[in-house]
Protein backbone atom coordinates (compact mmCIF):
# COMPACT_ATOMS: atom_id res chain seq x y z
CA UNK A 1 0.00 0.00 0.00
CA UNK A 2 1.09 3.55 -0.65
CA UNK A 3 -0.04 6.93 0.66
CA UNK A 4 0.82 10.38 -0.66
CA UNK A 5 0.79 12.95 2.15
CA UNK A 6 0.22 16.62 1.32
CA UNK A 7 1.36 19.37 3.66
CA UNK A 8 -0.81 21.89 5.45
CA UNK A 9 -0.87 24.99 3.16
CA UNK A 10 0.72 27.29 5.76
CA UNK A 11 3.81 25.07 5.64
CA UNK A 12 4.17 25.51 1.89
CA UNK A 13 4.27 29.33 2.10
CA UNK A 14 7.10 29.40 4.63
CA UNK A 15 10.60 30.40 3.60
CA UNK A 16 12.66 27.57 2.14
CA UNK A 17 14.70 26.88 5.32
CA UNK A 18 11.59 26.95 7.56
CA UNK A 19 9.64 24.75 5.14
CA UNK A 20 12.46 22.21 5.10
CA UNK A 21 12.57 22.24 8.91
CA UNK A 22 8.81 21.66 9.20
CA UNK A 23 8.77 18.90 6.59
CA UNK A 24 11.72 17.20 8.25
CA UNK A 25 9.87 17.30 11.58
CA UNK A 26 6.74 15.80 10.01
CA UNK A 27 8.86 13.06 8.42
CA UNK A 28 10.41 12.27 11.82
CA UNK A 29 7.02 12.22 13.52
CA UNK A 30 5.56 9.82 10.96
CA UNK A 31 8.52 7.46 11.38
CA UNK A 32 7.99 7.39 15.14
CA UNK A 33 4.27 6.68 14.75
CA UNK A 34 4.25 4.26 11.81
CA UNK A 35 7.29 2.08 12.54
CA UNK A 36 5.60 0.42 15.55
CA UNK A 37 2.84 -0.66 13.12
CA UNK A 38 5.22 -1.78 10.36
CA UNK A 39 8.95 -1.82 11.11
CA UNK A 40 9.70 -1.99 7.37
CA UNK A 41 7.63 1.05 6.39
CA UNK A 42 9.36 3.37 3.90
CA UNK A 43 8.77 7.10 4.32
CA UNK A 44 10.22 9.30 1.58
CA UNK A 45 10.44 13.05 2.07
CA UNK A 46 10.00 15.16 -1.08
CA UNK A 47 9.65 18.89 -1.63
CA UNK A 48 5.88 18.91 -2.13
CA UNK A 49 4.82 15.73 -0.33
CA UNK A 50 5.77 12.71 1.75
CA UNK A 51 5.29 9.24 0.28
CA UNK A 52 4.52 6.41 2.73
CA UNK A 53 4.98 2.87 1.37
CA UNK A 54 4.41 -0.49 3.03
CA UNK A 55 4.51 -4.09 1.83
CA UNK A 56 1.82 -4.97 4.36
CA UNK A 57 -1.57 -5.80 2.85
CA UNK A 58 -3.65 -6.63 5.94
CA UNK A 59 -6.77 -4.42 6.32
CA UNK A 60 -5.97 -3.80 10.01
CA UNK A 61 -2.56 -2.42 9.10
CA UNK A 62 -4.05 -0.13 6.45
CA UNK A 63 -6.66 1.08 8.95
CA UNK A 64 -3.95 1.76 11.53
CA UNK A 65 -1.94 3.77 8.96
CA UNK A 66 -5.03 5.79 8.03
CA UNK A 67 -5.76 6.49 11.70
CA UNK A 68 -2.23 7.79 12.29
CA UNK A 69 -2.18 9.95 9.15
CA UNK A 70 -5.64 11.37 9.94
CA UNK A 71 -4.56 12.54 13.40
CA UNK A 72 -0.99 13.73 12.86
CA UNK A 73 -0.63 17.54 12.87
CA UNK A 74 0.87 19.09 9.75
CA UNK A 75 -1.09 17.12 7.13
CA UNK A 76 -3.68 18.86 4.92
CA UNK A 77 -4.86 15.63 3.31
CA UNK A 78 -3.48 12.28 2.20
CA UNK A 79 -4.34 9.87 -0.56
CA UNK A 80 -4.39 6.10 -0.73
CA UNK A 81 -2.88 5.51 -4.17
CA UNK A 82 -2.06 2.65 -6.52
CA UNK A 83 1.17 3.07 -8.49
CA UNK A 84 1.73 1.78 -12.03
CA UNK A 85 4.50 2.25 -14.60
CA UNK A 86 3.58 4.74 -17.32
CA UNK A 87 2.75 3.09 -20.65
CA UNK A 88 0.33 5.37 -22.52
CA UNK A 89 -2.97 7.20 -22.04
CA UNK A 90 -5.07 4.18 -22.91
CA UNK A 91 -3.24 2.10 -20.29
CA UNK A 92 -3.96 4.83 -17.73
CA UNK A 93 -7.65 4.56 -18.66
CA UNK A 94 -7.67 0.76 -18.37
CA UNK A 95 -6.04 0.90 -14.92
CA UNK A 96 -8.47 3.60 -13.78
CA UNK A 97 -11.47 1.65 -15.08
CA UNK A 98 -10.37 -1.46 -13.18
CA UNK A 99 -10.07 0.54 -9.94
CA UNK A 100 -13.05 2.89 -10.29
CA UNK A 101 -15.50 1.41 -12.79
CA UNK A 102 -17.82 -0.37 -10.35
CA UNK A 103 -17.69 2.47 -7.82
CA UNK A 104 -19.12 5.05 -10.24
CA UNK A 105 -22.49 3.33 -10.66
CA UNK A 106 -25.29 5.89 -10.39
CA UNK A 107 -22.89 8.79 -9.71
CA UNK A 108 -21.84 11.89 -11.60
CA UNK A 109 -18.07 12.25 -11.71
CA UNK A 110 -15.11 14.24 -12.97
CA UNK A 111 -11.47 13.33 -13.62
CA UNK A 112 -8.64 15.53 -12.35
CA UNK A 113 -5.02 14.95 -13.34
CA UNK A 114 -1.72 16.45 -12.21
CA UNK A 115 1.35 15.89 -14.36
CA UNK A 116 5.05 16.44 -13.67
CA UNK A 117 7.76 15.58 -16.19
CA UNK A 118 8.30 15.48 -19.96
CA UNK A 119 5.43 13.70 -21.74
CA UNK A 120 3.88 13.78 -25.24
CA UNK A 121 0.49 14.69 -23.72
CA UNK A 122 -1.02 17.25 -21.38
CA UNK A 123 -2.99 16.76 -18.16
CA UNK A 124 -6.15 17.84 -20.01
CA UNK A 125 -5.62 15.06 -22.56
CA UNK A 126 -5.66 12.47 -19.77
CA UNK A 127 -8.74 14.00 -18.16
CA UNK A 128 -10.69 13.94 -21.43
CA UNK A 129 -9.60 10.45 -22.49
CA UNK A 130 -10.06 8.78 -19.12
CA UNK A 131 -13.28 10.70 -18.36
CA UNK A 132 -14.80 9.80 -21.71
CA UNK A 133 -13.79 6.17 -21.34
CA UNK A 134 -15.25 5.88 -17.84
CA UNK A 135 -18.47 7.50 -19.03
CA UNK A 136 -18.82 4.95 -21.83
CA UNK A 137 -17.67 1.82 -20.00
CA UNK A 138 -19.24 2.24 -16.54
CA UNK A 139 -22.76 2.73 -15.20
CA UNK A 140 -22.04 6.29 -14.10
CA UNK A 141 -24.80 8.88 -14.55
CA UNK A 142 -22.39 11.05 -16.48
CA UNK A 143 -19.61 13.62 -16.26
CA UNK A 144 -20.12 16.72 -14.12
CA UNK A 145 -17.19 19.13 -14.04
CA UNK A 146 -18.80 21.69 -11.73
CA UNK A 147 -20.46 19.69 -8.96
CA UNK A 148 -19.51 15.99 -9.23
CA UNK A 149 -20.53 13.37 -6.69
CA UNK A 150 -17.01 11.97 -6.86
CA UNK A 151 -13.66 13.11 -8.25
CA UNK A 152 -11.34 10.54 -9.82
CA UNK A 153 -7.78 11.79 -9.25
CA UNK A 154 -4.71 10.80 -11.25
CA UNK A 155 -1.12 11.95 -10.92
CA UNK A 156 1.54 11.33 -13.56
CA UNK A 157 5.07 11.87 -12.32
CA UNK A 158 7.84 11.17 -14.83
CA UNK A 159 7.44 7.46 -15.71
CA UNK A 160 4.98 6.58 -12.94
CA UNK A 161 1.21 6.83 -12.72
CA UNK A 162 -0.59 7.20 -9.40
CA UNK A 163 -4.32 6.56 -9.34
CA UNK A 164 -6.00 7.75 -6.18
CA UNK A 165 -8.08 5.05 -4.52
CA UNK A 166 -9.37 7.35 -1.78
CA UNK A 167 -8.60 10.79 -0.40
CA UNK A 168 -8.73 11.49 3.35
CA UNK A 169 -8.76 14.82 5.22
CA UNK A 170 -5.82 15.54 7.50
CA UNK A 171 -5.72 17.38 10.80
CA UNK A 172 -4.01 20.52 9.44
CA UNK A 173 -1.77 22.63 11.64
CA UNK A 174 1.99 22.33 12.04
CA UNK A 175 4.06 19.21 12.81
CA UNK A 176 4.27 18.55 16.54
CA UNK A 177 7.64 19.64 17.88
CA UNK A 178 8.24 22.27 15.20
CA UNK A 179 7.37 25.06 17.67
CA UNK A 180 8.17 25.73 21.33
CA UNK A 181 6.55 23.59 24.06
CA UNK A 182 3.77 24.80 26.36
CA UNK A 183 2.22 23.75 29.67
CA UNK A 184 -1.55 23.22 29.61
CA UNK A 185 -3.55 23.59 32.82
CA UNK A 186 -6.00 20.73 32.38
CA UNK A 187 -9.07 20.09 34.52
CA UNK A 188 -10.90 17.51 32.43
CA UNK A 189 -14.08 19.39 31.50
CA UNK A 190 -14.97 20.48 27.98
CA UNK A 191 -12.69 23.50 27.75
CA UNK A 192 -9.14 22.62 28.79
CA UNK A 193 -8.89 19.41 26.69
CA UNK A 194 -10.03 21.35 23.61
CA UNK A 195 -7.50 24.10 24.36
CA UNK A 196 -4.78 21.46 24.74
CA UNK A 197 -5.78 19.85 21.44
CA UNK A 198 -5.59 23.18 19.60
CA UNK A 199 -2.06 23.72 20.89
CA UNK A 200 -1.01 20.23 19.80
CA UNK A 201 -2.59 20.73 16.40
CA UNK A 202 -0.64 23.95 15.98
CA UNK A 203 2.62 22.06 16.51
CA UNK A 204 3.36 22.86 20.15
CA UNK A 205 4.48 19.95 22.32
CA UNK A 206 1.98 20.17 25.17
CA UNK A 207 2.75 19.13 28.75
CA UNK A 208 -0.15 18.75 31.20
CA UNK A 209 -0.55 20.21 34.68
CA UNK A 210 -3.41 19.09 36.91
CA UNK A 211 -4.27 20.77 40.22
CA UNK A 212 -5.84 18.14 42.44
CA UNK A 213 -8.44 19.85 44.60
CA UNK A 214 -9.17 16.74 46.62
CA UNK A 215 -10.86 14.24 44.34
CA UNK A 216 -9.17 10.89 43.57
CA UNK A 217 -11.79 10.03 40.94
CA UNK A 218 -11.33 13.45 39.36
CA UNK A 219 -7.59 12.83 39.08
CA UNK A 220 -8.19 9.50 37.34
CA UNK A 221 -10.60 11.21 34.92
CA UNK A 222 -8.12 13.94 34.04
CA UNK A 223 -5.37 11.38 33.49
CA UNK A 224 -7.72 9.56 31.13
CA UNK A 225 -8.40 12.54 28.92
CA UNK A 226 -4.74 13.64 28.90
CA UNK A 227 -3.68 10.13 27.90
CA UNK A 228 -6.32 10.05 25.19
CA UNK A 229 -5.23 13.39 23.72
CA UNK A 230 -1.58 12.39 23.80
CA UNK A 231 -2.08 8.95 22.27
CA UNK A 232 -4.37 10.21 19.49
CA UNK A 233 -2.73 13.53 18.54
CA UNK A 234 0.68 13.78 20.19
CA UNK A 235 2.28 10.37 20.64
CA UNK A 236 5.26 11.34 18.46
CA UNK A 237 6.68 13.26 21.45
CA UNK A 238 6.88 12.32 25.09
CA UNK A 239 5.51 14.89 27.51
CA UNK A 240 5.03 15.24 31.25
CA UNK A 241 1.85 14.94 33.28
CA UNK A 242 2.28 16.93 36.48
CA UNK A 243 -0.07 16.53 39.46
CA UNK A 244 0.04 19.30 42.06
CA UNK A 245 -1.86 18.46 45.29
CA UNK A 246 -3.92 21.59 45.92
CA UNK A 247 -6.11 20.42 48.80
CA UNK A 248 -4.09 22.46 51.30
CA UNK A 249 -4.22 25.55 49.11
CA UNK A 250 -8.00 25.23 48.82
CA UNK A 251 -8.30 24.84 52.58
CA UNK A 252 -6.19 27.93 53.19
CA UNK A 253 -8.35 29.95 50.79
CA UNK A 254 -11.58 28.76 52.36
CA UNK A 255 -10.28 29.65 55.81
CA UNK A 256 -8.75 33.07 55.16
CA UNK A 257 -10.07 34.67 51.96
CA UNK A 258 -13.30 36.63 51.63
CA UNK A 259 -15.99 34.69 49.83
CA UNK A 260 -16.31 36.97 46.80
CA UNK A 261 -12.57 36.92 46.10
CA UNK A 262 -11.99 33.16 46.37
CA UNK A 263 -12.20 32.31 42.67
CA UNK A 264 -9.72 34.94 41.56
CA UNK A 265 -7.28 34.11 44.37
CA UNK A 266 -7.44 30.40 43.50
CA UNK A 267 -6.67 31.11 39.84
CA UNK A 268 -3.74 33.31 40.87
CA UNK A 269 -2.38 30.51 43.07
CA UNK A 270 -2.69 28.11 40.15
CA UNK A 271 -0.78 30.41 37.82
CA UNK A 272 1.95 30.92 40.42
CA UNK A 273 2.29 27.15 40.76
CA UNK A 274 2.11 26.61 37.00
CA UNK A 275 4.92 29.12 36.49
CA UNK A 276 7.16 27.08 38.80
CA UNK A 277 6.24 23.84 37.01
CA UNK A 278 6.89 25.49 33.64
CA UNK A 279 10.33 26.60 34.80
CA UNK A 280 11.09 23.00 35.78
CA UNK A 281 10.13 21.88 32.28
CA UNK A 282 11.86 24.79 30.52
CA UNK A 283 8.54 25.99 29.10
CA UNK A 284 7.83 29.64 28.30
CA UNK A 285 4.03 29.71 27.98
CA UNK A 286 0.97 28.49 29.87
CA UNK A 287 -2.32 27.39 28.28
CA UNK A 288 -5.78 27.56 29.83
CA UNK A 289 -9.27 26.76 28.56
CA UNK A 290 -10.80 30.06 29.66
CA UNK A 291 -13.33 31.84 27.44
CA UNK A 292 -14.26 35.43 27.99
CA UNK A 293 -17.19 35.87 30.43
CA UNK A 294 -18.04 32.16 30.50
CA UNK A 295 -17.89 32.24 34.30
CA UNK A 296 -17.42 35.05 36.79
CA UNK A 297 -13.65 34.70 37.10
CA UNK A 298 -13.23 35.06 33.33
CA UNK A 299 -14.14 38.71 32.82
CA UNK A 300 -11.44 40.85 31.23
CA UNK A 301 -10.90 42.64 34.52
CA UNK A 302 -10.47 39.42 36.48
CA UNK A 303 -8.24 37.79 33.86
CA UNK A 304 -5.98 40.83 33.93
CA UNK A 305 -5.67 40.60 37.72
CA UNK A 306 -5.07 36.84 37.52
CA UNK A 307 -2.33 37.17 34.88
CA UNK A 308 -0.48 39.77 36.91
CA UNK A 309 1.09 37.08 39.12
CA UNK A 310 3.15 35.52 36.34
CA UNK A 311 5.70 36.68 33.80
CA UNK A 312 4.85 33.72 31.58
CA UNK A 313 2.80 34.22 28.45
CA UNK A 314 -0.72 32.90 29.13
CA UNK A 315 -2.37 31.52 25.99
CA UNK A 316 -6.15 31.17 25.84
CA UNK A 317 -7.07 29.61 22.47
CA UNK A 318 -10.78 29.54 23.37
CA UNK A 319 -11.00 33.13 24.57
CA UNK A 320 -13.69 34.15 22.02
CA UNK A 321 -15.32 30.74 21.54
CA UNK A 322 -18.96 30.03 22.33
CA UNK A 323 -19.67 27.11 24.65
CA UNK A 324 -21.60 25.35 21.90
CA UNK A 325 -18.61 25.59 19.57
CA UNK A 326 -16.33 24.20 22.28
CA UNK A 327 -18.64 21.24 22.88
CA UNK A 328 -18.86 20.55 19.14
CA UNK A 329 -15.08 20.51 18.91
CA UNK A 330 -14.90 18.22 21.93
CA UNK A 331 -17.29 15.86 20.17
CA UNK A 332 -15.25 15.94 16.96
CA UNK A 333 -11.94 15.14 18.68
CA UNK A 334 -13.38 12.52 21.02
CA UNK A 335 -13.15 14.27 24.41
CA UNK A 336 -16.87 14.99 24.87
CA UNK A 337 -17.46 11.59 26.50
CA UNK A 338 -14.74 12.30 29.06
CA UNK A 339 -16.29 15.60 30.07
CA UNK A 340 -19.76 14.08 30.29
CA UNK A 341 -18.50 11.31 32.59
CA UNK A 342 -15.99 13.38 34.55
CA UNK A 343 -16.38 13.21 38.35
CA UNK A 344 -16.53 16.80 39.58
CA UNK A 345 -15.01 18.38 42.63
CA UNK A 346 -15.79 21.95 43.57
CA UNK A 347 -13.59 23.06 46.41
CA UNK A 348 -14.00 26.83 46.13
CA UNK A 349 -17.52 28.13 45.63
CA UNK A 350 -18.27 31.82 45.97
CA UNK A 351 -21.84 32.84 46.69
CA UNK A 352 -21.41 36.25 45.04
CA UNK A 353 -18.10 36.09 43.12
CA UNK A 354 -16.58 39.34 42.01
CA UNK A 355 -16.52 40.15 38.31
CA UNK A 356 -14.39 43.27 38.76
CA UNK A 357 -11.51 42.27 40.99
CA UNK A 358 -9.39 45.15 42.23
CA UNK A 359 -5.65 44.44 42.50
CA UNK A 360 -5.30 46.18 45.87
CA UNK A 361 -8.16 44.20 47.41
CA UNK A 362 -6.84 40.87 46.05
CA UNK A 363 -3.39 41.65 47.42
CA UNK A 364 -4.90 42.45 50.79
CA UNK A 365 -6.69 39.09 50.79
CA UNK A 366 -3.51 37.25 49.80
CA UNK A 367 -1.67 38.78 52.75
CA UNK A 368 -3.85 36.50 54.91
CA UNK A 369 -2.71 33.46 52.93
CA UNK A 370 0.14 31.29 54.25
CA UNK A 371 2.32 30.88 51.15
CA UNK A 372 4.24 28.04 52.76
CA UNK A 373 1.15 25.94 51.95
CA UNK A 374 1.66 26.68 48.25
CA UNK A 375 5.36 25.83 48.56
CA UNK A 376 4.46 22.51 50.19
CA UNK A 377 2.09 21.71 47.33
CA UNK A 378 4.81 22.38 44.78
CA UNK A 379 7.30 20.29 46.75
CA UNK A 380 4.85 17.38 46.64
CA UNK A 381 4.10 17.71 42.90
CA UNK A 382 4.48 14.49 40.90
CA UNK A 383 6.16 14.69 37.50
CA UNK A 384 5.38 11.63 35.38
CA UNK A 385 6.13 10.94 31.73
CA UNK A 386 2.66 10.58 30.32
CA UNK A 387 3.08 7.08 28.90
CA UNK A 388 4.15 5.92 32.38
CA UNK A 389 0.97 7.05 34.12
CA UNK A 390 -0.38 3.51 34.20
CA UNK A 391 2.90 2.22 35.61
CA UNK A 392 2.71 4.88 38.32
CA UNK A 393 -0.67 3.48 39.35
CA UNK A 394 0.63 -0.08 39.24
CA UNK A 395 3.46 0.80 41.59
CA UNK A 396 0.83 1.71 44.16
CA UNK A 397 -1.71 -1.03 43.37
CA UNK A 398 -0.90 -4.67 42.63
CA UNK A 399 -2.58 -5.69 39.34
CA UNK A 400 -1.85 -8.92 37.50
CA UNK A 401 -1.03 -8.60 33.79
CA UNK A 402 -1.74 -11.68 31.66
CA UNK A 403 -0.58 -12.48 28.14
CA UNK A 404 -3.16 -15.27 27.74
CA UNK A 405 -6.77 -15.08 29.01
CA UNK A 406 -7.61 -17.38 31.92
CA UNK A 407 -10.50 -19.87 31.47
CA UNK A 408 -14.04 -18.44 31.87
CA UNK A 409 -12.72 -14.87 32.07
CA UNK A 410 -14.48 -11.97 30.32
CA UNK A 411 -12.22 -9.69 28.33
CA UNK A 412 -13.44 -6.09 28.68
CA UNK A 413 -12.39 -4.07 25.65
CA UNK A 414 -12.10 -0.57 27.13
CA UNK A 415 -11.04 1.18 23.93
CA UNK A 416 -12.95 4.07 22.37
CA UNK A 417 -15.87 2.78 20.23
CA UNK A 418 -14.18 4.15 17.08
CA UNK A 419 -11.13 1.99 17.78
CA UNK A 420 -13.30 -1.06 18.45
CA UNK A 421 -15.14 -0.54 15.16
CA UNK A 422 -11.88 -0.13 13.26
CA UNK A 423 -10.22 -3.24 14.68
CA UNK A 424 -12.60 -5.49 16.67
CA UNK A 425 -10.98 -7.79 19.21
CA UNK A 426 -11.78 -11.44 18.50
CA UNK A 427 -10.48 -14.25 20.70
CA UNK A 428 -11.38 -17.86 20.04
CA UNK A 429 -13.30 -19.38 22.93
CA UNK A 430 -13.19 -16.17 24.99
CA UNK A 431 -16.05 -13.80 25.78
CA UNK A 432 -15.21 -10.25 24.71
CA UNK A 433 -17.40 -7.34 25.83
CA UNK A 434 -17.00 -3.65 25.07
CA UNK A 435 -17.14 -1.08 27.87
CA UNK A 436 -15.44 2.23 26.99
CA UNK A 437 -12.95 3.42 29.59
CA UNK A 438 -14.84 6.67 30.12
CA UNK A 439 -17.86 4.65 31.33
CA UNK A 440 -15.96 2.24 33.58
CA UNK A 441 -16.31 4.45 36.65
CA UNK A 442 -20.05 5.01 36.33
CA UNK A 443 -20.83 1.41 35.35
CA UNK A 444 -18.42 -0.47 37.60
CA UNK A 445 -21.29 -1.54 39.85
CA UNK A 446 -22.68 -3.61 36.97
CA UNK A 447 -19.60 -5.86 36.98
CA UNK A 448 -20.23 -9.23 38.59
CA UNK A 449 -18.01 -10.05 41.55
CA UNK A 450 -18.21 -13.74 40.54
CA UNK A 451 -16.44 -13.31 37.21
CA UNK A 452 -12.84 -12.49 36.33
CA UNK A 453 -12.49 -9.45 34.08
CA UNK A 454 -9.44 -8.81 31.92
CA UNK A 455 -9.20 -5.17 30.78
CA UNK A 456 -7.79 -4.66 27.29
CA UNK A 457 -6.67 -1.74 25.13
CA UNK A 458 -4.23 -1.42 22.23
CA UNK A 459 -1.28 0.05 24.09
CA UNK A 460 -2.03 -1.31 27.55
CA UNK A 461 -2.13 2.16 29.12
CA UNK A 462 -5.83 2.81 29.72
CA UNK A 463 -6.44 -0.82 30.69
CA UNK A 464 -3.76 -0.79 33.37
CA UNK A 465 -4.76 2.62 34.69
CA UNK A 466 -8.38 1.56 35.14
CA UNK A 467 -7.53 -1.88 36.46
CA UNK A 468 -5.47 -0.25 39.22
CA UNK A 469 -8.34 2.11 40.03
CA UNK A 470 -10.91 -0.71 40.21
CA UNK A 471 -8.64 -2.79 42.43
CA UNK A 472 -8.23 0.21 44.71
CA UNK A 473 -12.03 0.45 44.84
CA UNK A 474 -12.18 -3.08 46.23
CA UNK A 475 -12.50 -5.27 43.14
CA UNK A 476 -10.49 -8.48 43.54
CA UNK A 477 -11.48 -9.97 40.18
CA UNK A 478 -9.78 -7.46 37.86
CA UNK A 479 -6.69 -8.20 35.77
CA UNK A 480 -5.12 -6.79 32.60
CA UNK A 481 -4.96 -8.63 29.28
CA UNK A 482 -1.79 -7.62 27.43
CA UNK A 483 -0.95 -10.01 24.54
CA UNK A 484 2.56 -10.05 23.04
Amino acid sequence: MKFIVKFFPEITIKSRPVRKQFVKQLHTNLKRLLQPIDSEVHIERQWDKIVVSSQQVEPDTAAAFIDVLSNTPGIAYFMDVVEYPLVDIDDIFQKTLALWGDRLKGLRFSVRCKRIGDHPFQSLDIERYVGGGLNQHSEAQGVDLKNPDVVVRIEVRDQSVFIVNQRYPGLGGFPLGSLDPVLSLISGGFDSPVASYLMMKRGLRTHFCFFNLGGRDHEIGVKEVALYLWMKYGASHRVKFVTVPFEGVVGEILKNVDNSQMGVVLKRMMLRAAETVADQLNVQALVTGEAIAQVSSQTLTNLSVIDAVTDKLVLRPLIAADKGDIIRTATEIGTEEFAANMPEYCGVISVKPTTKARPERILAQEEKFDFSVLEQALAAARYTTIDQLANEELERIEVEVLQVPVPDAVVLDVRHPDEVERAPLRLAGVTVSSLPFYELHSKSDTLSRDKTYLLYCDKGVMSRLHAAHLVEQGFTNIKVYRPN
